[in-house]
């Protein structure tokens, strides 16, 4: 098979699995070090998050030391955005935003069901990348990535992928640092680790490192994703936070 259509079938493959489940609820922990490689306990914390796929809409709540619980927090986790990522069932294969998306900003939801396929029509090859190369090390395929034109948008390196499944195992990827209240914004390559959950691909690890000319705390931060769950329903009442005042007797720990 041609290097091409070695990734456009890793890709068919992942998305097979769209679009996620309506819900999804999950721990997200970061790690972050200072910049002589000691634990950063400020930038270090934890997060219950209960999301809805269709718009990533999320009620969110800080978990401290003691574990006790923080207020409630409206949140729209995003790969490649000035806020954490998230959530775990995000496209790995989605084109970063041009410009990055306050968290106002509805993103557009994942179609309903895949493409219908038109004739006996087959088109292999990614448009927004060339294949480099394709190995096998292992059980794994691992393929080498440039983008063809908008880097920062398309934003996969390498992508390591079961040899008899093209299922995705490993991610390399590169994303953005923002430097909150600055325009310093720093490049990031992050290693992002898949999994499987209930037969569906989710996110279980993204280890970042800033690019070299960032100087200050976080030049390493780690995402992980545990306590993934697929909820078969959630409050309306969770992703609107004119609510929250209001419901704060029923918030979820």
């Amino acid at each position: 098979m041609k290097p091409d259509a070695v990734l456009a079938k890793i890709r068919q493959v992942f998305r097979s699995h769209r679009p996620p489940p309506p819900y999804v609820s999950y721990t997200m922990v970061r790690q972050q070090l200072t910049e002589e490689g000691y634990p950063d306990y400020v930038g270090s914390y934890t997060y219950h998050v209960w999301c809805r796929s269709s718009d990533r809409a999320a009620l969110g709540r800080k978990v401290f030391r003691d574990d006790a619980r923080g207020p409630l927090e409206f949140l729209r986790p995003a790969f490649n955005e000035p806020r954490d990522p998230g959530p775990p069932t995000a496209d790995v294969f989605e084109r970063a935003p041009a410009q990055p998306q306050p968290i106002e900003v509805v993103p557009t939801p994942e179609p309903l069901q895949m493409p219908a396929v038109i004739g006996s029509v087959t088109a292999f090859g990614e448009l927004e990348y060339h294949v480099l190369s394709v190995t096998q090390e292992g059980n794994l395929l691992h393929l080498r990535l440039t983008p063809i034109r908008d880097p920062q948008r398309n934003r996969l390196r390498d992508v390591y992928a079961e040899a008899k499944t093209y299922e995705v195992r490993k991610l390399v990827a590169t994303d953005r640092l923002f430097i909150m209240g600055t325009s310093e914004v720093y490049g990031v390559t992050f290693t992002v680790t898949m999994g499987m959950l209930d037969g569906r691909p989710v996110v279980t690890d993204a280890l970042g490192k800033v690019a070299e000319n960032y100087v200050g705390d976080g030049e390493t931060v780690d995402f992980k994703f545990k306590d993934i769950k697929f909820p078969d329903s959630l409050p309306d009442w969770y992703f609107d936070a004119h609510s929250y005042g209001s419901h704060e007797n029923e918030a979820p720990l």
